[in-house]
């Protein structure tokens, strides 16, 4: 080819990878995290049967919960939690993540392990081991009755200082009133742990509300309901409570298409909004793919995507020093695409 022909036009920068993000991950349940071909291998060591795939769309919270509870069966000893926690900690330190917050019910798991506290330990045992800095969320249940959560609540408190960073309200959220459980949280308050409750997945922006005026919730898992409400998006941008969005969660229950999620009108009122992943298990995309169809489908720019890392290691329980290192090492991304130069021989474990 002549030189003299050759278009001078410039090239298009490619996009940043979003592995190389740092970020935090505060929205990810215990059974959830499970890899795959782990579930095959814990099902056929204890005899359990591996659940069918989730059907691309459900609208049925029942087939989720039925996928999500004979997969749970296959954790059975404490070796088996610590497989999962350390794989799911692996997973998300390649993509990026340098904090991560693990969440349990420990009810579910009490039978096999002999009560709540040693499902709890057997939790905590992993979580402080895992390749990645990692703390752990305890989760009621809005369906149990608001005397359990109370149970859990004290159960959460008396670790607090074991790893134990917040505690929540999982599964689906129609379920309960909200205050209700003013009794359970007021306890974790008093522990010091974040209020984490599921909310304005299937309830509407009402229901977020809630949450943050009675159960004073720091954050909100879901909540994407509350972006049709403007009164609702004002309380949270105000009080700075971030919402926990998992974009491969909502298509399968009819909840939202990818395209349709709500980030635009959240993030324009203020709103703190941190990307997770929920179940990768059930739903098949992990940390770095969750921020891919930020962009890829729902076009924010790699400066956004910077600021949802940034909110998701803001509003994380992660030690002050290490929020420092990867909110200088999110900036770094953002200016270069890569951490600043001279951090990363200091990047946290998992990095």
């Amino acid at each position: 080819m002549n030189p003299s022909t050759t278009s001078s036009e410039p090239k298009t920068p490619a996009p940043r990878d979003v592995r190389g993000l740092p970020k935090a991950q505060l929205h990810l349940h215990l059974t959830g995290a499970m890899r795959p071909a782990t579930l095959d291998d814990l099902a056929a060591r204890h005899g359990i049967a591996v659940p069918a795939p989730l059907p691309v769309t459900t609208n049925s919270w029942a087939d989720f919960q039925d996928r999500y509870d004979t997969a749970r069966q296959a954790i059975r000893t404490p070796a088996d939690i610590r497989r999962v926690v350390a794989e799911a900690a692996e997973d998300d330190g390649a993509d990026g993540c340098g904090w991560l917050e693990i969440q349990v019910d420990p009810t579910s798991y009490a039978p096999v392990f002999g009560g709540l506290e040693p499902a709890l330990e057997a939790v905590l045992d992993a979580a402080a081991h895992a390749p990645t800095p990692t703390g752990v969320i305890v989760a009621s249940s809005w369906a149990r009755s608001p005397g359990h959560a109370t149970t859990l609540a004290r159960l959460a408190a008396a670790y607090a200082d074991h790893g134990v960073v917040g505690f929540g309200l999982s599964n689906d959220d129609r379920y309960g009133a909200v205050v209700d459980f003013v009794p359970a949280f007021d306890i974790a308050a008093a522990a010091g742990l974040r209020a984490v409750p599921h909310s304005g997945f299937y309830t509407g922006a009402e229901h977020v509300r809630a949450c943050v005026e009675h159960l004073h919730a720091a954050r909100i898992g879901h909540g994407t309901a509350s972006a049709a409400d403007p009164a609702t998006r004002d309380l949270l941008a105000t009080r700075q409570v971030a919402l926990e969005i998992c974009p491969t969660s909502y298509p399968p229950f009819g909840v939202h298409e990818l395209a349709a999620i709500p980030f635009r009108p959240l993030l324009d009122a203020g709103v703190p909004v941190a990307v997770a992943t929920d179940d990768p298990l059930l739903f098949g995309v992990g940390l770095a793919g969750q921020y891919a169809i930020c962009r890829d489908v729902l076009g924010l720019t790699d400066a956004e995507l910077a600021g949802l890392a940034a909110a998701s290691i803001r509003h994380s329980a992660a030690p002050q020093p290490l929020q420092a290192e990867l909110l200088r090492r999110v900036e770094g991304w953002l200016t270069d695409g890569s951490p600043r130069p001279g951090t990363a021989s200091s990047a946290p474990a998992g990095c």
